[in-house]
């Protein structure tokens, strides 16, 4: 059973650091994508990052780039997402989804892939 778990959420104020983890199970990293998406209230959810284990290439939101920063552990089965100089904007509740990687296209700016599995999530707030 493919399983993620997402922790390292919190409350932070404006400018500081949180680090989320992403517990994979049942699947192994290198045949897929992990990607690190978050829903504000009232916002549509919208991808922030994602990472392929096989050959470490990633992808990043323009509204993140230069401050986030997305790796994977596959010995561990684990992906992070560390998260600094963090904005207001930023609050959300995040989630880490699993697609194939065979299904993941990036057109543009755009990443979009069949992420059929997910975590539960975890509540970031950022202070101002």
């Amino acid at each position: 059973e493919v399983q993620l778990v997402e922790s390292g959420g919190g409350l932070v104020q404006a400018g500081g650091s949180l680090r989320l983890s992403c517990a994979a199970s049942g699947f192994t990293l290198d045949d897929y994508g992990i990607g690190w998406f978050r829903q504000a209230p009232g916002k549509e959810r919208e991808v922030v990052s994602c990472i392929s284990s096989r050959d470490g290439s990633t992808y990043y939101a323009d509204s993140v780039k230069g401050r986030f920063t997305i790796t994977s552990d596959i010995a561990k089965n684990m992906v992070y997402l560390q998260m600094n100089s963090l904005k207001t904007e930023d609050t959300a509740v995040y989630y880490c989804a699993a697609a194939r990687l065979d299904t993941i296209v990036v057109v543009s700016t755009t990443l979009t892939g069949d992420f059929r599995s997910w975590g539960q999530g975890t509540q970031v707030t950022v202070s101002s």
